[in-house]
């Protein structure tokens, strides 16, 4: 039985989307498209996201709140920094990997949809940072780090790392040795943060 506007939510509409844009592209989608998944009139659709620009931004950080609270608990986990620092690392870019190979036209619709929202990409990269900087601080909290300043820090990880988790490298993803190179730059980051 097709859900009536009542029993509609905003997750269901979210999950529709995702298919809608998997499906037709984000050139392509249409709230209409939508709404027909669902079984409702877009008008519907629009109680909940006033704007197809809304919706896009809602799909958007719900592809990105994925990610983000995989990591949030390996940043607030109890135990070594450098450990954390690794699986941490590790964990991003192994997401990034499989959603890039997994679901190559979903991705491709991510990447379109993360150029249209940078705000909420944006605040996706400074939670990211966030989450590092706890990790960064918990290893100079312990004397095992050495740096001035955690948050810093963090950021230049971020992006010492970026070649295994921005979407604009994602081409590289795939060949040979890529997991041996990020081992490679994990092992130098260490290194530096040890002093």
């Amino acid at each position: 039985m097709a859900p009536t506007s009542e029993t509609l939510t905003a997750e269901r509409i979210l999950e529709a989307t995702e298919e809608v844009l998997r499906r037709h592209g984000p050139a392509k989608a249409t709230v209409v498209d939508v709404a027909r998944a669902l079984g409702v009139s877009h008008g519907s659709v629009y109680r909940h996201f006033r704007t197809k620009a809304a919706l896009r931004e809602a799909v958007t950080k719900r592809w990105l709140d994925r990610t983000s609270e995989a990591l949030a608990g390996i940043a607030a986990e109890d135990r070594d920094a450098e450990e954390r620092l690794r699986d941490w690392v590790r964990t991003l870019s192994g997401a990034k990997r499989r959603k890039a190979g997994d679901d190559p036209e979903l991705f491709a619709t991510y990447r379109v949809l993360a150029k249209e929202n940078g705000a909420v990409v944006s605040r996706h990269v400074t939670d990211l940072i966030d989450q590092l900087t706890r990790i960064v601080q918990a290893g100079l909290d312990a004397g095992t780090f050495t740096a001035r300043d955690a948050r810093g820090t963090a950021r230049a990880l971020f992006h010492a790392t970026c070649r295994f988790h921005k979407p604009v490298h994602a081409g590289e993803w795939d060949q040979p040795g890529i997991e041996d190179d990020l081992e490679d730059v994990l092992d130098l980051v260490i290194r530096g943060l040890r002093g």
